[in-house]
């Protein structure tokens, strides 16, 4: 694996880790970790512990939209009537790349967390605690970091509720 490189996003994923306590150990690959099969390939994890950041926004009609972080377990899907019922609105949505990219600070594939240019809600996936360590991006696409579920939450101050798309038995003995 190659060593972490010094560019601005992953310092500012490094110092939000810091300002609360946490070292965290990042790695820079020369391939692409953009989606979590190629995470999970890089790091030699399950897809399970790859944890996916996609951002969703609230409209706002007096302001800008509302970023929400949804942190999902890398084969979930986040499903929009769960998500919606979490939050209490009904007209929550996908962001484009364009919006993530905006309210975030960080391009998709690379968007971590917690370290974003603004302060985001952010809703955690139960899924992510079925194990001792999960990867996460580390603000560039192919830079990710491990952490315990438990840490990522509180470093992301992240709400725990369940936001996937129920999956079918089948899906499930297919993962497992």
């Amino acid at each position: 694996m190659p060593p972490t490189i010094d560019h601005p996003a992953v310092r500012r994923v490094l110092e939000a880790a810091r300002r609360k306590g946490v070292e965290l150990e990042v790695t820079v690959f020369d391939e692409s970790t953009h989606t979590a099969e190629e995470a999970a390939r890089a790091v030699q994890a399950e897809l399970g512990q790859i944890v996916k950041s996609l951002v969703f926004v609230l409209p706002d009609e007096e302001a800008e939209p509302e970023p929400i972080l949804c942190l999902v377990s890398g084969p979930n899907r986040v499903d929009l009537g769960r998500l919606a019922a979490v939050l209490g609105r009904s007209d929550v949505r996908r962001a484009n790349a364009r919006e993530a990219n905006d309210l975030t600070g960080f391009v998709i594939g690379g968007i971590p967390p917690f370290g974003h240019s603004r302060r985001v809600r952010v809703v955690m996936d139960p899924d992510l605690g079925r194990f001792p360590t999960v990867w996460a991006a580390a603000g560039l696409p192919n830079a990710v970091f491990p952490v315990a579920p438990a840490t990522l939450r509180m470093l992301a101050d992240a709400n725990v509720a369940p936001i996937a798309e129920e999956r079918r038995q089948a899906d499930i003995q297919a993962t497992s």
